[in-house]
């Protein structure tokens, strides 16, 4: 039986993606991937708080001669570089080294281009929050959202009001690791507990069962890793079988927010059990029904989660129950059809 829906609510409205403003100001964060749109008759400026120590492109033509996506205007030392695409449709990364950090930019061409992007640097413009400190009911009540968010959306959308969704049917993301692979279906983003819940695919292509920790699950973003506050996986993926799983993470492992944004790239991983004859051979029984792996969010002192008891999650769920209950016989008719 899937979990129950929680009924807490959120404070913000959905907002639709909107053209860029030429003129933009952003924070530096060495975590995130910034998209910057380009013309082909325009010129984008990207200005640092210091000097540039290096630059690394591909497809990235200096004298505009040489064949290349885009055009790229830098002098040795200065703190800004200008770039123009040469193609339409165009596309490339450019990163940017300053002040022994990497910063990633995604160049695209684009009808309506950036022309100035002035960053500014993290440290000096604002204190890091450490993250909230998010309850196990919580994040059960979180991963329960993601599972029941369309129909949330269109029946309650009170109840997912201020949460971010992302879908990847037209550009998938696959972390392919030969005899299995984790498809990323779709992420959401709670912003009040700095939460993203992943709801994914894992594919087994083999012929052999294959077993995995369904704690162990964790998202890299960048050179970054975050590891999962929370996971509802069966640990088990028969052979030529696929498995959804729905996972989160919660603020990042040195405990500060992570403030990570949907338009990231990002690569699922988690730890595999050793193969054995004995697994191999063993027929293919249906699994039980997963429980949720359910650690606590990383606090500013330390990255380790910390698990709950069966028992305190039984009581989590319980609480959870009473409070939907009380919903239905307190709302209209329309919030009793409404179950994961």
């Amino acid at each position: 039986m899937k979990s129950p829906i929680s009924i807490l609510l959120l404070a913000a409205t959905v907002a639709l993606a909107a053209p860029p403003e030429a003129i933009q100001r952003v924070t530096l964060d060495e975590r995130v991937v910034i998209t910057v749109p380009v013309s082909t008759n325009r010129v984008t400026t990207i200005s640092f708080p210091g000097p540039i120590a290096a630059i690394d492109a591909v497809g990235v033509t200096a004298d505009g001669k040489t064949p290349g996506q885009f055009q790229l205007a830098h002098m040795k030392g200065s703190s800004f570089v200008s770039v123009r695409a040469l193609a339409r449709k165009a596309a490339t990364n450019l990163n940017i080294r300053w002040n022994k950090r990497t910063y990633v930019f995604e160049l695209v061409e684009s009808e309506a281009p950036v022309l100035a992007l002035n960053l500014e640097d993290r440290a000096s413009t604002e204190i890091v929050q450490p993250a909230p400190q998010v309850t196990p009911t919580r994040l059960v009540a979180l991963l329960d959202k993601a599972k029941a968010f369309p129909l949330l959306k269109k029946q309650q959308p009170d109840a997912v009001a201020g949460a971010e969704a992302r879908t990847f049917d037209d550009e998938p993301q696959i972390t392919d690791f030969n005899d299995y692979e984790i498809r990323i279906e779709e992420v959401f983003r709670f912003n009040p507990e700095d939460t993203l819940v992943f709801h994914v695919t894992l594919r087994n292509k083999s012929e052999h069962p294959i077993r995995y920790l369904p704690e162990s699950f964790c998202v890299r973003v960048g050179n970054r890793l975050y590891h999962q506050s929370i996971s509802d996986a069966p640990g088990l993926l028969p052979p030529h079988a696929a498995s959804t799983v729905y996972f989160a993470i919660t603020g990042t492992p040195d405990g500060g927010r992570n403030e990570l944004a949907l338009k990231n790239e990002f690569n699922v991983l988690v730890s595999r059990l050793p193969s054995s004859t004995s697994a191999a051979a063993a027929p293919t029984a249906s699994p039980q029904p997963p429980q949720p792996a359910i650690q606590s969010p990383p606090a500013p002192s330390s990255s380790q989660a910390i698990g709950i008891t069966p028992e305190q999650e039984t009581r989590a769920r319980q609480t959870l129950r009473q409070a939907v209950e009380e919903l239905e016989n307190t709302n209209a008719p329309s919030a009793k059809q409404i179950r994961p």
